[in-house]
């Protein structure tokens, strides 16, 4: 029986690029069974198409095939790959950072060149600028459906070796956390920073207490504020703001029904700070 496969691109859905890519599919195996993560990362961003991954792959029956492209560098140098997660999961993809987050959070297993020349549609030998269709969703497919053993996709690279986006790592220093905003929950605004729910359970703060959040882009402060530390949103009052604990166990930051991105005009990456320790007990004499 054919796995799951499941497509992710910055291609949109408003021209016939992932049709194309489904098509390919159907003609290698017309039985697969194909789903989207999204065609929505924004054009060209790697850091996002590898946040989705990481977000998504591991919930997926062992088995199911990833073709992920963001490929600004198509027709490049730039290797392709399958990645074997240790969750058991296939990713093919270009080897251009979008593997970063599966391999720090989740961990690959084994990594395998894809062959450009070798493993890619009839007919396509002069099309340089859309390997989605042309080798991925090809390689995908057959991946899925079996007619490609994984063992025969190409010889193993070091898993080192696999190109990583650069990032900082959170860290404690006495009782405040410290990392960076890694993306946005698009739809409704909250930052997802990169502080795992264990080093902030290292400062003991109990679900009703409150904290102390701030927020720097580089070295300019753009927010500071005390919050409730919460389960989940209905722990708070309408528009208040919380920390929380979000679906990949890290830290995150919301306002209840109301865009925290928006509303205090924040943006993700390295340059994007953010701290948080107990929140300081006031004494009024």
């Amino acid at each position: 029986m054919s796995k799951a496969l499941v497509y992710q691109t910055d291609f949109g859905t408003s021209d016939g690029a992932v049709s194309a890519m489904y098509g390919v599919a159907y003609k290698v195996e017309p039985t697969l069974r194909i789903f989207d993560l999204t065609h929505d990362i924004p054009q060209y961003n790697i850091w996002e198409a590898s946040y989705r991954l990481v977000q998504t792959v591991q919930y997926w029956p062992e088995g199911t095939v990833f073709v992920s492209v963001v490929d600004p560098g198509v027709g490049s140098a730039r290797r392709s790959v399958v990645a074997r997660t240790r969750t058991g999961q296939f990713v093919v993809t270009p080897d251009n950072g979008t593997l970063t987050h599966l391999k720090l959070m989740v961990g690959l297993d084994e990594v395998r060149l894809l062959k450009e020349d070798v493993h890619r549609l009839q007919g396509s030998e002069l099309s340089y600028t859309f390997h989605g269709r042309d080798v991925y969703a090809f390689s995908g497919a057959r991946l899925a459906s079996g007619q490609l053993a994984f063992d025969a996709v190409g010889d193993t690279v070091p898993v080192d070796s696999v190109v990583e986006l650069s990032h900082v790592a959170a860290h404690r220093e006495g009782d405040t956390v410290e990392g960076t905003i890694d993306v946005l929950d698009v739809r409704f605004g909250s930052l997802w920073s990169n502080i795992p729910h264990e080093l902030f359970a290292g400062l003991g703060i109990e679900h009703g207490k409150r904290v102390e959040v701030s927020i720097r882009n580089d070295m300019r402060e753009v927010y500071r504020n005390t919050m409730v530390y919460a389960r989940s949103f209905a722990d708070v009052a309408l528009f208040e703001p919380l920390v929380y604990i979000n679906s990949v166990l890290n830290v995150a930051i919301a306002i209840n029904q109301g865009s925290f991105a928006r509303a205090y005009n924040i943006g993700t990456g390295l340059s994007w700070k953010v701290t948080i320790r107990r929140a300081p007990r006031i004494v009024y004499e």
